[in-house]
């Protein structure tokens, strides 16, 4: 899911999405049952659990536009997030980036980048890059990136 198009292919992906990037104040997930509650209520509508999870897993596919406003209020999306494809990438997007902040790691990593300099934050970004792509399966590009040949070449600073 890491590019727009795919976070945004289906209605599917987009509850799912809510799902693991919103969670309670103690990090855990919702639960079906707790989010179809908030929409029954919301909505005066039936709103199952199982209705939810068919939603989720693209069991089901067309749900009211009542039904999607209420997920919507529950995460606090805004609905377009359901209906604009643009506006749907632009949040999950925002969604992922709240969901890697959650991390400790990612969080600390950012918060000490804060007070550097615009090159040195070039040359933590251009870093990452080079341990993404190894990570990513960089292999294919020969051994000459593991001998830290391009480790060199990382803090150019133009960014």
């Amino acid at each position: 899911m890491a590019e727009p198009e795919s976070a945004e292919s289906s209605l599917a992906d987009k509850i799912d999405g809510l799902f693991r990037a919103v969670r309670r104040p103690n990090r855990e997930q919702y639960s079906h049952e707790e989010v179809a509650r908030a929409c029954r209520e919301a909505t005066g509508d039936s709103f199952s659990a199982t209705y939810l999870w068919q939603l989720r897993t693209g069991r089901r596919d067309n749900p009211t536009k009542r039904h999607l406003e209420a997920l919507a209020r529950f995460f606090d999306v805004p609905v377009a997030y359901f209906f604009d494809g643009d506006q749907g990438a632009a949040i999950a997007r925002e969604l992922e980036l709240l969901a890697a902040l959650r991390d400790a790691g990612v969080r600390s990593v950012a918060l000490r980048a804060v007070n550097l300099s615009p090159e040195s934050v070039g040359t933590i970004s251009d870093l990452i890059d080079v341990i993404a792509r190894r990570e990513q399966g960089g292999s294919e590009r020969g051994g000459s990136e593991q001998n830290g040949s391009e480790r060199g070449g990382s803090g150019r600073g133009g960014g």
